[in-house]
C-alpha cells in the first residue's frame, strides 16, 4: 500500500509541474490564434520547445533580491503559493476505481470524507502567500498589488463557498469521490438542476485564479505585474505557473467533480449516460475527466483573451451585490427542492 500511495505522489508532481510547464505553450498558441497570429514558431516544431526554453532562461537569470526586503518572508510566499495549490490535487479522483491483479486502486491520493474542506482550506493558504509577497517586497506596487488580490480572492472565496453548497446538499456528503458516485448512481451531473451555482463558480475560479476580466492585481499598465514585480528568474515564474495553471487546473478539476460527473460519460438529464468512448474499456472514465478538464481549461483561456477587464470596484461590486445573492438563493431553493426530489 506505501508503494501505490508513493507512486500516485509521485504521479500527482510530474504532472503538476509537467502539465504547468506545457500549458503555457498552449496558452501562448491559444491566443495566438485568437489573435491571428501564429503563436511561438522559433524553438522547435511550431514552438513545441518554448516552454524548456523558457524554464531554461529563468533558471540562468540572476536572482536579485529587494535591498529592503523581507528575505525569510520573501521566499516563504512562493511556497505557500506552490505547496497548497498542489495539495489540492491530493482529494481530486481521476477516474473510478480499477484493480491491478489482486490490489485494488482509487486513482486519488486520499478519499476523506471531507475533502471539499481541504480543498477550501488549502485554497485560502493563496491570501496568505499573496499578502506575503506584497509586503516582503518593501515596494509600493507590489503592495498595492498584493491588496488589491487579497481582496478579491477574501471576496470570492465567500462566493465560491456558497456556489458549491448546492452539489453538496444534492450529493449528502463532502467527499469528492463519493460526490461523483451519487451523480453516476442518480443518472444526473449536477449542473443540469444547479446551472446558476456552476456559472458563479466558474466567474469565481477566475476571479481566484487572476483571470481577465479579474486580474486587476496584475494589471500590467498600471501595477507593473502588481505583487511579484519584485520577483526575478525562476521565483518569478513560479508565481504565475500557480495562478495561471496549476490553480485552474484543480478548480477546473474540482468543477468537473461537483457538476459534470467526474469520470462519467455524456449525460441526458434525467435519462442516462452514453459512452462513445465504449472501446475503451476501463479506460473510458479517464478519458473523460481528460476531456472535462481540457474543456474547461479552454474555456477559461476563451474568456480571458476576448474580454476586457473589470475595474477594482467592480469586481468587489460584483461579488458581494451579485454573485453572493444568487448563490444564498439557489442554496435555499436547493435546500428546499432537494428533499422532495431525491428522497
Amino acid at each position: 500500500m506505501i508503494a501505490v500511495i508513493l507512486i500516485k505522489v509521485l504521479i500527482i508532481v510530474a504532472l503538476v509541474l509537467g502539465l504547468g510547464a506545457f500549458l503555457t505553450l498552449v496558452e501562448r498558441k491559444f491566443a495566438g490564434h485568437v489573435q491571428r497570429r501564429p503563436g511561438p514558431m522559433v524553438v522547435g516544431w511550431h514552438g513545441l520547445l518554448q516552454p524548456l526554453a523558457d524554464g531554461l532562461k529563468l533558471i540562468t537569470k540572476e536572482d536579485l533580491f529587494p535591498s529592503m526586503g523581507n528575505r525569510i518572508l520573501y521566499n516563504l510566499a512562493i511556497i505557500l503559493a506552490l505547496v497548497p495549490a498542489a495539495l489540492v490535487f491530493a482529494v481530486i479522483p481521476f477516474g473510478p476505481e480499477f484493480s491491478i491483479g489482486s490490489i485494488s486502486v482509487k486513482p486519488i491520493l486520499t478519499d476523506v470524507n471531507v475533502g471539499l474542506l481541504l480543498v477550501f482550506a488549502f485554497g485560502s493558504m493563496a491570501v496568505f502567500a499573496i499578502a506575503l509577497a506584497g509586503w516582503a517586497s518593501n515596494s509600493k506596487y507590489a503592495l498595492i498589488g498584493s491588496m488589491r488580490k487579497a481582496g478579491i480572492v477574501i471576496s470570492y472565496e465567500v462566493v465560491i463557498t456558497f456556489a458549491v453548497m448546492g452539489p453538496i446538499i444534492l450529493a449528502g456528503t463532502l467527499s469528492t469521490y463519493e460526490i461523483v458516485q451519487n451523480q453516476i448512481q442518480q443518472k444526473l451531473w449536477y449542473i443540469w438542476v444547479q446551472p446558476i451555482a456552476f456559472i458563479v463558480y466558474l466567474f469565481a475560479m477566475l476571479a481566484e485564479t487572476g483571470r481577465v476580466p479579474f486580474d486587476i492585481q496584475e494589471a500590467e499598465a498600471e501595477l507593473v505585474t502588481g505583487f511579484t514585480v519584485e520577483y526575478g528568474g525562476m521565483k518569478f515564474g513560479l508565481f504565475p505557473l500557480v495562478e495561471w495553471y496549476v490553480e485552474v487546473l484543480s478548480l477546473s478539476a474540482i468543477a468537473v467533480v461537483l457538476f459534470l460527473g467526474g469520470w462519467s460519460p455524456i449525460n441526458i438529464p434525467f435519462i442516462g449516460f452514453v459512452d462513445p468512448l465504449f472501446f475503451l474499456g476501463p479506460f473510458s472514465g479517464f478519458v473523460w475527466f481528460i476531456l472535462k478538464l481540457s474543456a474547461l481549461f479552454l474555456l477559461t483561456l476563451w474568456i480571458h483573451w476576448t474580454l476586457p477587464r473589470y475595474r477594482i470596484d467592480q469586481i468587489t461590486q460584483i461579488a458581494w451585490s451579485v454573485m453572493l445573492p444568487l448563490t444564498l438563493v439557489n442554496l435555499v431553493l436547493t435546500a428546499i427542492i432537494a428533499p422532495l426530489i431525491w428522497r
